[in-house]
């Protein structure tokens, strides 16, 4: 084992390391009370939904179940060819907090989600927004914790990291690689709240809060109506106004499965993890020209040390690379264990065996960011195409 070997696998030490150092003391919406405070602001709670009949009976019982006492729920149903809309309704007309809207005709210049978006909060009355996707699920303290938060912090703007829900092989092999990916650009949410570049900034649109006030000051959705990541759009925008936002943790509030299958992983990502990041590349403009390479450093380097030291078994590299790979694999590992540990959707028993096949799991991201260069600026999602600004 040669010095340089050691020198050389140093990144795969310290990598990890930076990443959890950045992660530290995150904080959480458990540090906010669930007291409900006196005269509590009405929240209007929008939710966009199209081709989610399997998703929007529970999230929208998951909100009905909430502590908060002030709230109102518009459903847009955006042009489903699904039952969406009438399983919105019967959940409407047992409870008449809750409202259903059908999406105008999807304006020029718009993605569906932004629209939909756009015609709840014209529908609603809240002094609070709270924007949420359909298959979400809301913990009973989620509300009334989050608007404490915001009370608290005088804030403008709140959003909720939740926890991702992973059922079947293919979620459980590559989500924890997206994120895990995001971890390394954007750190905890303790990094993201300290940046004081809008780059830093991050939001999980799954659970968004907002005043009004500054929903309306920044032009609502229409400000971000083109861009493939509206979440991140709107927290940097408003970060750019001077308003103050911050992302908290909320796991143990909000739950999601945002994918069921491998297609669905592949599409997904595939929208958001090229068009969507060149409003996050750091560097400025030189990031944003080699954003594609910045996107293939983390599945590469994963990829490259268990393939070389594959080639090494067999003889064909030589012995000190065979000792950087092996030097390199070890952190490694034991990062993707530690990944799938806090993942919490995987039983025990099965962690290590996720965390050998790690490989896997890089290799289709991999090959989702080369399709989402190739295709550039054009995303599609559930039918529709649209060109990203």
């Amino acid at each position: 084992m040669t010095l340089l070997a050691l020198i050389a696998a140093a990144p795969w030490f310290a990598v990890p390391l930076i990443a959890l150092w950045r992660a530290r003391g995150d904080p959480s919406l458990d540090d906010s009370p669930l007291d409900v405070l006196p005269d509590p602001p009405l929240v209007s709670i929008i939710i966009p939904a199209r081709n989610e009949a399997s998703n929007i009976a529970e999230c929208v019982q998951s909100v009905q179940a909430s502590f908060y006492p002030a709230l109102e729920i518009i459903v847009v149903d955006d042009h489903s060819d699904d039952e969406t809309g009438a399983i919105a309704r019967g959940e409407a007309a047992r409870d008449a907090r809750v409202r259903v809207i059908d999406a105008p005709v999807l304006a020029d210049g718009w993605f569906g989600k932004q629209w939909a978006c756009d015609r709840g909060a014209a529908e609603s009355s809240g002094t609070l927004l709270c924007f949420t996707d359909a298959d979400t699920f809301h913990g009973q303290e989620l509300l009334t914790r989050s608007v404490n938060a915001m009370r608290a912090r005088s804030l403008d703007f709140l959003s909720v990291l939740g926890r991702q829900l992973m059922r079947s092989f293919w979620e459980r092999m590559v989500q924890p690689q997206v994120f895990a990916m995001l971890a390394l650009r954007f750190g905890g949410a303790r990094a993201v709240n300290a940046s004081r570049r809008a780059s830093g900034k991050l939001a999980n649109g799954q659970f968004l809060l907002i005043t009004r006030a500054a929903y309306d000051g920044i032009g609502g959705h229409a400000a971000v109506r083109d861009l493939v990541a509206e979440d991140l759009g709107l927290a940097q925008l408003l970060f750019r106004r001077g308003m103050r936002t911050e992302l908290v943790d909320g796991r143990r509030h909000l739950a999601t499965r945002m994918y069921t299958s491998l297609r669905g992983i592949v599409q997904g990502w595939m929208k958001n993890i090229y068009a969507g990041a060149r409003s996050a590349a750091p560097f400025g403009s030189a990031g944003r020209v080699l954003l594609p390479l910045l996107l293939m450093i983390a599945p590469l380097a994963n990829i490259a040390p268990p393939l070389v030291l594959v080639l090494g078994l067999l003889g064909l590299v030589s012995s000190s690379a065979l000792s950087w790979a092996a030097l390199a694999t070890a952190p490694t590992l034991a990062w993707w264990v530690y990944i799938y540990i806090l993942a919490r959707d995987i039983p025990r028993s099965r962690v290590l065996g996720f965390a050998l096949g790690y490989p896997l799991g890089s290799a289709v991201l991999a090959y989702i960011i080369a399709r989402a260069v190739f295709r550039g600026r054009r995303v599609e999602w559930r039918g529709r195409e649209y060109s990203a600004r």
